[in-house]
């Protein structure tokens, strides 16, 4: 008996030894550069460990093997999400049934709550410990969702010290991490040595940021363009920069500065979007986290959005959306820190009104606004990607003493 009980036991230590298997799924470019951090501080802890699951470039250049491209997944709104619902149904049934056969140590599904919340509850009910990277917006939509998540996820890490509480309401175990793009940005951003860089320079420079997607970008460069018109008439020596996610975006991009008469005083840049906005004076943007990002950036900013009509017609009827302010920068101090132009108020008109007096005194505005972003900034830099790694070890390790 003596000798068989040795056995076993070198066998659960021989398991506990095997190299961990860890899937990851990141819905898009923005979850691709989380879950590639996050892969290079797993890698430190665990030097053998395999990765495979949907990701991007960066989880590609970090050593996952991806299976599928996160592109497959990078859908937004309700009636979009309605066109494209039978293939991603389609992906994610096929997906799960390859994470069972794996059986992955831990899953992570990186923010895209649509697929990943519902794909984690099917491994988390078959016994395969799981993790949520990046809460969904319980802050502003449906408090209540936060009990639902919890039954997908064992664990959700927070990018937004304002997120845990809401889980812990409800009975969900949630931590903040920080925010990894915090950690990235200067506090002091060097706003010479980015123009510089990118070629640019005068005053005053005016960034435009309509979005990373071509259903966002033909809803927003129209108004956006159409206030950088009314600037170009009281600021005759303004210049435009706009980074292109993409070479369809920036192909959308060109034609609309063509069709507005806009070309001959803008440089598009192919990505370059935080260079972009440590060089600017003001910003026009879409809200997301390019909003986040311009307060790092230290940016004065002008955040505008529209989204479908359905989309809109949904959310309004069924009371989805609990906050009025719905840009990260507001939401994270808690005041109206920027300007936030929804919907029909997403005119030419009203975002130049908004924007004119940032780039009449920038220097000014910029000052003024400067310690509340500096104290935003200080509050996010946790060393984001260390801390979810530390996240999902403990949770790794709570499991193996099962």
């Amino acid at each position: 008996m003596s000798g068989a009980a040795t056995d076993d036991s070198r066998s659960a230590a021989a398991a506990d030894e095997s190299p961990l298997r860890i899937a990851l799924v990141a819905g898009e470019a923005s979850g691709d550069g989380l879950g590639a951090g996050l892969i290079d501080a797993l890698r430190q802890r665990f030097p053998n460990a395999t990765f495979a699951g949907v990701g991007g470039a960066g989880m590609r250049d970090a050593g996952m093997e991806c299976w599928h491209d996160c592109s497959e997944l990078a859908v937004m709104g309700l009636a979009e999400v309605l066109r494209h619902l039978p293939r991603l149904l389609r992906l994610r049934r096929e997906l799960r049934q390859r994470l069972l056969t794996w059986k992955p140590d831990v899953f992570i599904g990186i923010d895209a709550p649509d697929f990943n919340l519902g794909l984690e509850r099917r491994l988390k009910e078959a016994g395969i410990p799981t993790v949520h990277y990046v809460s969904p917006s319980v802050w502003a939509w449906r408090e209540k969702r936060a009990a639902k998540i919890g039954r997908s996820a064992d664990r959700v890490l927070c990018l937004f010290p304002m997120e845990p509480p809401i889980y812990a309401a409800h009975g969900v175990e949630a931590r903040f991490v920080g925010h990894p793009m915090a950690d990235r940005f200067p506090l002091q951003p060097d706003r010479g040595a980015a123009r510089t860089a990118l070629g640019v320079d005068g005053s005053p420079l005016l960034a435009i940021l309509p979005g990373s997607r071509l259903g966002e970008l033909r809803r927003l460069l129209p108004p956006f363009l159409d206030a950088a018109q009314r600037l170009h008439h009281q600021l005759p020596g303004l210049r435009l920069m706009i980074p292109a996610a993409n070479g369809a975006c920036r192909q959308l991009i060109d034609e609309a500065l063509a069709d507005h008469s806009l070309d001959d005083i803008t440089a598009v840049f192919d990505g370059r979007a935080s260079e972009v906005l440590m060089a600017a004076d003001a910003t026009l943007l879409a809200s997301g986290t390019a909003a986040l990002e311009a307060l790092l950036a230290k940016q004065p900013m002008v955040v505008g959005y529209r989204i479908s009509g359905l989309t809109y017609a949904i959310v309004r009827a069924f009371g989805m959306m609990r906050v009025d302010r719905f840009s990260l920068p507001n939401a994270l101090a808690g005041s109206d820190l920027v300007t936030e132009c929804m919907q029909a108020d997403c005119t030419g008109e009203k975002l130049a009104a908004a924007l004119l007096p940032l780039l009449s005194d920038p220097s000014t505005t910029q000052a003024d606004l400067m310690p509340e972003y500096q104290c935003i900034h200080s509050e996010l830099r946790r060393d984001a990607s260390r801390n979810a790694a530390e996240a999902v070890a403990g949770l790794l390790q709570a499991r193996r003493k099962r």
